[in-house]
């Protein structure tokens, strides 16, 4: 199941969701041109090395957000941005939103983390942040129409679907194959658990900042009719 584009357009320019699209690429430029090995034992999350009484051994909580493996590994995770980012960042404002996509990294990397504690195997993309963003997405637009396309084995064919099918989906292969890798003897491959805690991390975060914008709206509700 590969989502196409969303039919909702927005009233706003993501200006936000531009430019984390163009980091991510400039930095994979300097990982094609650069010590692509040096640049991951320094910017990426590798678990062993975190001291959490040492800053500096945190940043890679943010930094890793922003490195990336390969061409599909790029190009998956900014499309997925390119199609539901833009929504996203127009609910909660471009500044918020840009706090809320590093949170949502941070808490996807927290989580895989946690299991992969100990694992000198770097850690890096953009997944558990935008996992974050899908979450939010879920939670506001889960009727918004998804132009998909379906693969039936040697043919494919493009259907509208609700968001929220599309994405509870994603979310429950994620979940499972977060389970799998748990008693998985193979080392590397997808950080399932990041994504997991992003996509969790987006849903809640979204759910909180709907329910504190209601309470302040009522709260200037009540001044004006004093």
């Amino acid at each position: 199941m590969l989502p196409l584009r969303d039919h909702s357009r927005t009233n706003v320019t993501p200006i936000i969701t531009y430019a984390i699209i163009a980091i991510n690429i400039f930095v994979f430029f300097l990982e094609l041109i650069g010590d692509t090995e040096k640049i991951f034992a320094e910017f990426a999350l590798i678990p062993v090395n975190i001291n959490w009484v040492e800053y500096k051994t945190l940043l890679p909580f943010i930094t890793s957000q922003f490195l990336h493996a390969g061409f599909l590994h790029i190009i998956s995770n900014l499309w997925f941005l390119k199609i539901f980012g833009d929504n996203v960042e127009e609910k909660f404002g471009h500044i918020k939103f840009l706090v809320f996509y590093l949170v949502c990294g941070i808490a996807g990397g927290l989580l895989q983390y946690v299991f992969s504690y100990g694992s000198d195997i770097p850690m890096l993309g953009a997944s558990g942040a935008i996992a974050g963003v899908l979450g939010a997405y879920l939670y506001y637009f889960p009727k918004h129409s998804i132009e998909t396309l379906i693969p039936f084995g040697l043919f494919s064919q493009i259907i509208n679907l609700p968001a929220k099918i599309i994405l509870i989906y994603w979310f429950v292969t994620q979940l499972f194959s977060g389970v799998g890798s748990i008693t998985s003897s193979v080392l590397g491959g997808v950080a399932f658990w990041a994504h997991i805690g992003g996509f969790a991390a987006g849903y809640f975060l979204a759910q909180f900042y709907s329910k504190l914008s209601f309470k302040s709206d009522e709260a200037e509700e009540g001044v004006l009719l004093d």
